[in-house]
This record gives C-alpha cells, structure tokens and sequence, in this order.
C-alpha cells in the first residue's frame, strides 16, 4: 500500500535500525502522531512461543491504571436480578433472546460483549457473527463471568483482552497520542510486566523477541527488549 507524504517526513524521525528505551520510544511515538485526530498507541510484541501448542497459546486480560483513552459500549447477556446488576454497573445494553436477536439482524454497535454462564445457551448460537470480529464472550477473557458488576466496571475502567495470533505477536492498545508520556509508560510497564509473568515453561530463548509501539496512523519505532526487561524489574 502506497504511504502518504506525512507518512514518508514522519517515519524520517525514526531510526530503523535502532533499538529505544521505552522512556525515549514513548517520547518519540507521540511526536509521530501527526493527524488530525487522537491516534491510538498500538503495542507490538512478537513472543517466543509457537501458538500451535495450547500450553504456548498466551490469551488474557489486564487492567491498564490509565484505561484506554476510549469510551466502551458493553453489552451484557443476563436475565433477573443479574440484569439489574449489569444496568446498574453501567452496562450499556442489557438483554437475551432479544438482543441475540437484533445482533442475529446486523446490529453490531458495541465494542464488548459479556454473559453469565447460563445464558450461552443463547449466546452460542452468535458464534459465526461474533467469533470473526473478537466479540464473542469467552471465560479466559473475562467475558463470561456471574461477577458483572465487577467485570462492567472494569471493562469500562479500561481492562482489555490480549491473545497471541498465529505468528506470535500481541497487539494491544495501550492509549491515545493525548495521553502524556508518564501514562504511556504505566500502560506499558503494566502490559509488558503482565505477559512476562505468561511466559510458558515450554518457551525456549528469548520470549520478547521484538516489541514496537506506532500510532494509528504513523511508523512503527522499535523498543529494545533488554532496557523492558529492565523498565519492568525482570
């Protein structure tokens, strides 16, 4: 795909062959944010591990301490009083049959979907709409939990799911270009100190093989593993 003339003077502040800190990756990726919009920092991460193997298929949650810069529109399959529970956390929509219903008609204007266990029954069959676009809830995210009010709350607070794709890499938003260089930072130290502690045993070498943070719109800058290792304690 062609790159745009901002595109080609912006990534002339990047060193390819240079590997940053992340204090100086972070001061750097928010200079490349140059559009007229408050891009999304995108992390990066290829993993040491072959995603073939359940024991290596790393997939999770994590809280970022300064959420993602993004309003969520939740969604909650529940039915009684873990209905009320699900409103009153601040769940934007709330239903079942009905709402499998009106998703079963096209209507796809959420980012997150969670559901108490007994109401997979009714999810289960959304499988084929929501699986190919990562919105079907799923307990190793999270998503399907009898703990609404918590998982609302922190789903809105800024908690996202991270998995492994087939190449081994992680991408996660980890904030906006409006979020100061101290914010980035926390989410990072967050993120990355949270997939360390994923490292399965069967893991062999280096686990952050490379790591990149970019904006939305802009070039990728490369951050050096080892100076992580360090930011993060390990």
């Amino acid at each position: 795909m062609a790159k745009s003339r901002r595109y080609k003077e912006t990534a002339k502040k990047v060193d390819k062959e240079k590997l940053y800190e992340p204090e100086t990756a972070f001061k750097l990726v928010k200079d490349l944010a140059t559009a007229n919009f408050d891009e999304t920092i995108e992390l990066s991460a290829k993993l040491g591990v072959n995603p073939k193997h359940a024991d290596q298929n790393i997939r999770g949650t994590v809280v970022l301490p300064e959420g993602t810069g993004q309003e969520v529109t939740l969604v909650v399959f529940a039915k009684g009083e873990k209905a009320k529970e699900a409103e009153d956390a601040g769940a934007d929509f709330v239903g079942g049959e009905e709402l499998a219903e009106k998703i079963e008609g096209g209507w796809l204007d959420f980012d997150l979907a969670v559901a108490t266990p007994d109401m997979m029954s009714v999810v289960g069959r959304l499988g084929r709409i929501l699986g190919p676009k990562g919105l079907m809830p799923n307990p190793k995210a999270g998503t399907v939990t009898f703990e609404l009010e918590k998982a609302v709350e922190e789903f809105k607070a800024g908690k996202i799911e991270y998995r492994v794709d087939k190449t081994g890499i992680v991408h996660i938003p980890i904030g906006k270009a409006s979020f100061s260089e101290e914010q980035l930072l926390n989410n990072y130290h967050k993120i990355m100190d949270t997939l360390a502690k994923e490292r399965p045993a069967a893991a062999k070498g280096k686990f952050f093989r490379t790591i990149a943070v970019s904006p939305t719109m802009g070039p990728g800058v490369k951050v050096d593993p080892v100076a992580t290792m360090a930011f993060i304690g390990r």
